[in-house]
């Protein structure tokens, strides 16, 4: 423990750093509990799509989009995430929505950001469309 200290102290900048990221790890962590957004998996997900007819959201951009998204999935455009202008899933709005990004960490903002808005059925895919086609399941170009 002494070890510990005298490194600590000589090496003030590096400690501080590793407090830092110690604490964004807690945080994160705290958060994903506290959220009240849960993360499916993907073969939860391939349940809530075909037995309840959930809707997939795609946030990543445009161009990652065209190159392989979840069969059915709708694309939203960045623009209208910060302006939250979910005004074309208004007719969705009973179904359960599935938010997806890349690696599953970007969604849970839009996720949170939906349920703000009066979405209740509000999921993210774990792991993103990565986690999705790692499990060998279809995408669509």
């Amino acid at each position: 423990m002494d070890q510990l200290i005298e490194f600590a102290s000589n090496n003030l900048l590096l400690a501080g750093v590793w407090v830092a990221l110690v604490l964004m790890l807690i945080y994160t962590y705290i958060n994903t509990f506290t959220s009240g957004i849960k993360e499916v998996n993907t073969h939860e997900t391939t349940q809530l799509i075909n037995k309840q007819d959930a809707v997939v959201l795609d946030i990543r951009p445009e161009k990652d989009f065209k190159l392989g998204h979840i069969l059915g999935s709708r694309q939203i455009k960045p623009e209208e995430l910060r302006a939250k202008n979910f005004k074309k899933l208004e007719n969705v709005k009973g179904k359960p929505i599935i938010v997806v990004c890349a690696m599953g960490n970007s969604a849970r903002g839009v996720a949170s950001s939906l349920n703000k808005a009066g979405f209740d059925d509000v999921k993210v895919l774990k792991g993103g469309i990565n986690a999705w086609q790692n499990a060998g399941l279809p995408v669509s170009k």
